[in-house]
């Protein structure tokens, strides 16, 4: 009985083709949006985390803005973050803008950056050609740099600048590597930066306190305990005084990211499900209009013998195949729309296995709820009633 319920269902949803297209039009729309913009999210939220934690999920950023009594961060002080228990490493960040010249071209407002061997021990992949800063770089305070992608080709175009003398606010330093180019993104580029020992940028940028450190963790799932300690030793430099610093820990910036796109993510979904919401009162429209128009059809359906069950199930079938076929259909024109996107907006297309079930169960829940009505209605009809319209 089922399978013949299956082809009268199908017969009856050819033999309208217009209203049938309508109404799994309407289906479509809210499925399609549904997708699109879950996935669109998706994969923005993606390449948002990715360049984050390209940052450093396993790394704490302290800004030392100190007070009147204490400007910075001091040697000891350092010293004393690298013994915290489960940190891998630190890394002071000492910045600025000089001028640079070789030859007899002149830079003006070059980036300058003092970093230690940490910092290339730990961000792997920065180099292009040659060497970073070692630890006897740092503490002899050699005179050498390692050089942005840009700079080279405009200073040493068709030559080989390792090995060369660059001039630096006046101090002649060797250049030691090149760094690999990069994109202009949320992490920055470091494409017009150079790079040297943070003790002889301290001297060559006139800089006397390190206001910037990053401290690397060896275990990035103890992160609170790390930051407890960090915290506790800033506080006892800075005589506990408000303001005088700041701890940021990308981890925590990634979650709140991912707290903030799940909201987004759903309240997107349930705007996009309003039109699906349109599209299941469309298909309640179009049964019930079916159930008027085949009365004399239900009449002798019944009197032939049939029960209100299978009368109810033909007329529920017919539903959720409307609704399944629009929700299909949804489906991949809301994948092919998220990919376009992601093409021009620039982010990787991630499509996830609940999103594919949320379709195809948002579009069978639609055609149930909705045809449900309709069809108890036509099982109801009494036969009688019914037979008095031929």
């Amino acid at each position: 009985m089922l399978k013949e319920s299956i082809k009268m269902a199908w017969s009856n949803i050819i033999h309208n083709k217009m209203r049938s297209f309508l109404t799994v039009l309407g289906v479509l729309i809210g499925v399609s949006s549904i997708i699109a913009l879950i996935t669109i999210v998706q994969g923005a939220t993606g390449s948002i985390t990715s360049q984050i934690s390209s940052l450093g999920a396993d790394k704490i950023t302290i800004q030392a803005m100190g007070t009147r009594l204490k400007q910075g961060l001091s040697e000891n002080d350092l010293a004393e973050l690298s013994q915290v228990k489960d940190v891998g490493g630190v890394s002071p960040t000492v910045s600025g803008k000089t001028s640079i010249a070789y030859d007899r071209l002149v830079k003006t407002d070059v980036s300058v950056q003092g970093k230690n061997e940490v910092y290339f021990k730990k961000e792997q992949g920065l180099l292009a050609e040659g060497r970073g800063v070692n630890i006897l770089d740092v503490k002899d305070k050699n005179q050498i740099a390692v050089l942005g992608s840009d700079l080279v080709k405009e200073l040493f175009f068709g030559q080989d600048p390792l090995g060369q003398h660059l001039l630096i606010n006046g101090n002649t330093v060797t250049i030691v590597g090149v760094l690999k180019a990069t994109s202009n993104s949320i992490t920055g580029s470091t494409n017009d930066v150079i790079i040297m020992p943070y003790t002889s940028a301290m001297k060559t940028l006139g800089v006397s306190t390190i206001t910037s450190v990053d401290v690397y963790m060896s275990d990035s799932s103890k992160s609170e305990s790390i930051i407890n300690d960090v915290t506790a030793i800033l506080n006892s430099a800075f005589n506990y005084q408000e303001n005088a610093f700041s701890v940021l820990n990308m981890q925590n910036i990634i979650d709140v990211i991912g707290n903030i796109t799940g909201m987004l993510t759903l309240l997107l979904a349930g705007i996009a499900s309003i039109s699906l919401l349109v599209g299941g009162i469309g298909i309640m429209n179009m049964m019930l209009v079916s159930v008027t128009e085949r009365t004399t059809e239900i009449g002798l359906r019944k009197a032939l013998g049939a029960e209100p069950g299978q009368i109810q199930l033909q007329f529920l079938i017919e539903s959720i195949f409307i609704s399944l076929f629009g929700g299909l259909l949804g489906l991949i024109i809301g994948i092919l729309i998220a990919v376009a996107a992601a093409i021009l907006m620039g982010f990787s297309f991630i499509m996830t296995a609940w999103t594919i079930l949320l379709a195809v169960g948002f579009s069978a829940a639609v055609g149930i709820i909705f045809g449900l009505a309709p069809a108890r209605k036509a099982s109801r009809l009494n036969p009688i009633d019914a037979l008095r319209h031929i």
